[in-house]
């Protein structure tokens, strides 16, 4: 955890955002398996761990705003749980960790709640999205699961997301250790990686440092030779002779703090002059994206050039024709980059993005777009600094999206359907780097990992 005077300052600045009534933080519980015994591995809450620091299930919070107190709740560990678990700290000699001097066993908290419902005070809470919070709602304030999404607090949501949104220099210390762990994960699988493997030979080892350095991996590991999709979850196909592989995967520090990273390397060590192309394309794209992170500067403007230099790179391979500024501005190039430039990055690795995306990514002067591919941009307003983004741009071939856009002549001032002929097998390069928005401009965060063709090629031939 962080010193307690950090949990105490988060929730006295948000007493002051929110003003007045009850600020409701359930923590998350352990979630059965595959029977109530055999559990997932634990994950708490991300707002709770803002606020509280706490990493461990059977925890609520509330911070009463109008009698300036926070409290938690939870029970001690009894003797039974003594038996298998081992001893433990009372809630009340943890909760000191948090800046919390009132605690109260986990069957107060319902009480708790229903008189401040009865005295009509406002109770704030988020979104849910841990199905037993969502039932356990009926309970504590009589909202049925139906009704809680669109009973949680916009005010709170708000006043979360700006607090989050803007990274101190203890949660940036925390994401680069997670980038620590990254750069060994990429390292080993460019090592690793060669023809005759199976997917999960390497996708294992990479998970498995991920567990040995911190707190496991951020996200599910996407590594395939199918990179042409998007979020690929299959680890099963044979790695060729003459592929290329994505491996886009995080790492979580032992406050939970993210990396995410996404390398495209040769299965077999050397880039193809025909996948050397492509890459190197991308590579410009996010290294030009990536310059131009500052604050002031909308992130809509980031995506839009990394989408034109992506374009004049594929005219100039002859994929693409005609004028690269006005195939972007028409959605031509998203049949080959039909995603988002990136995303916030910290506690989650698509940072409270469950608060809702447009909270989070988009505001009163910036809306989303409806064009295919734009549409996807989590994050477009303007830069502050202290925000951490990922800038992840890609080229991808996917054929059934091909063959729609062919059969339909979309976009054929723009798109040589002929030359896409030969690129259908290609699969997909992406290529991602985690930034921090500073005062002047922007810090990519983290030690380097290898990146130019020269860089990868070395490191898969260490």
């Amino acid at each position: 955890m962080f010193n307690s005077s950090t949990y105490f300052e988060r929730r006295k600045e948000l007493k002051n955002l929110i003003g007045s009534g009850l600020i409701f933080f359930p923590g998350n519980n352990e979630s059965p398996r595959n029977y109530p015994s055999e559990v997932y591995p634990f994950r708490q809450d991300s707002s709770f761990l803002y606020y509280f620091g706490l990493d461990f299930p059977g925890l609520a919070g509330i911070i009463d705003i109008d009698n300036d107190n926070d409290m938690l709740f939870g029970n001690d560990r009894e003797l039974d749980d003594v038996v298998w678990m081992g001893p433990d700290d009372p809630l009340s000699v943890k909760a000191k960790n948090s800046g919390v001097e009132k605690t109260f066993p986990f069957k107060d908290l319902e009480k708790v709640l229903q008189k401040a419902k009865s005295e009509k005070r406002i109770i704030h809470f988020l979104p849910q999205f841990k199905h037993d919070l969502i039932i356990n709602f009926e309970g504590w304030l009589g909202i049925h699961h139906s009704k809680i999404k669109e009973s949680s607090s916009i005010d709170l949501i708000k006043a979360v997301v700006s607090q989050r949104s803007i990274k101190s220099d203890e949660e940036i210390a925390e994401m680069e250790k997670a980038l620590d762990i990254s750069l060994n994960m990429n390292l080993l699988a460019m090592r690793h990686t060669r023809p005759g493997l199976i997917e999960k030979e390497v996708q294992g080892p990479i998970e498995g440092m991920a567990i040995a350095m911190g707190n496991g991996i951020s996200f599910p590991v996407i590594f395939s030779v199918h990179g042409e999709t998007l979020h690929n979850p299959f680890h099963k196909n044979m790695m060729n002779d003459g592929d290329i592989v994505i491996l886009d995967s995080g790492a979580e520090s032992d406050l939970h703090y993210c990396s995410d990273i996404t390398r495209t390397f040769p299965v077999n060590g050397k880039f193809s002059d025909k996948q050397k192309l492509i890459y190197e394309t991308v590579l410009r794209a996010e290294t030009s994206a990536i310059e131009m992170v500052k604050p002031g500067i909308s992130f809509r403007d980031c995506h839009i050039k990394a989408a034109q230099i992506i374009a004049e790179g594929l005219k100039d391979i002859g994929l693409m024709k005609g004028n690269a500024e006005d195939a972007v501005s028409n959605g031509a190039h998203a049949l080959f980059f039909p995603h988002g430039l990136g995303h916030m990055l910290g506690l989650d690795v698509h940072d409270m993005e469950g608060l809702g995306e447009n909270f989070v990514g988009y505001d009163e002067n910036t809306q989303r777009s409806g064009q295919f591919g734009l549409a996807y941009l989590r994050f477009a307003k303007v830069m502050q600094p202290g925000h951490t983004l990922t800038v992840e741009p890609g080229c991808y071939f996917i054929p059934q999206l091909i063959k729609n856009w062919k059969d339909e002549n979309k976009h054929s001032d723009f798109i040589n359907y002929d030359k896409i002929e030969e690129y259908l097998d290609f699969g997909g390069v992406r290529i991602e780097d985690d930034v921090l928005v500073t005062d002047n401009g922007h810090r990519v965060l983290g030690r380097h990992i290898p990146k130019t063709v020269a860089e990868v090629e070395e490191a898969c031939n260490a």
